[in-house]
């Protein structure tokens, strides 16, 4: 039972240093619903729409179109008509909100202590170098 409270309180602690972070830094700040919206539209697969979402959330349909207005804002989302049922508004990631996710997942990472190393990190944080021609 310690190792659970241990892991828990690690977890939190990971959680609390992320936010922190997202605050201090120059750049968006998302409330927990809007931030609930955007990581189940870039980290769960397939084409989201604002029923959809309410549903898997749990929230009432207004309460998705608020935070998806704020994504829209920022331009870390958008939503689109459905061209198959002009009833239904899809929503569409951005390369903004691929961008906000990697430097999410790094600020995570280093909050979680996990070095950062390797080119994945490198070019999330941008510093990924073009490759070197060999010389001829």
């Amino acid at each position: 039972m310690a190792q659970t409270s241990t892991t828990s309180d690690q977890l939190i602690n990971t959680l609390r240093d992320t936010v922190v972070s997202m605050v201090r830094r120059d750049g968006p700040d998302l409330s927990a619903r809007q931030l609930g919206v955007f990581l189940t539209c870039y980290l769960h697969e397939g084409a989201h729409t604002v029923r959809g979402l309410a549903s898997t959330l749990n929230v009432s349909k207004p309460a998705i179109t608020r935070a998806l207005d704020r994504l829209g804002e920022l331009d870390l989302a958008r939503r689109k008509v459905d061209p198959m049922d002009r009833r239904s508004v899809l929503v569409q990631r951005t390369l903004k909100g691929a961008a906000y996710l990697r430097e999410l997942r790094s600020i995570m990472n280093e909050a979680a202590g996990v070095p950062a190393t390797g080119r994945a990190t490198k070019a999330a944080r941008g510093e990924e170098r073009a490759p070197r021609r060999a010389a001829g």
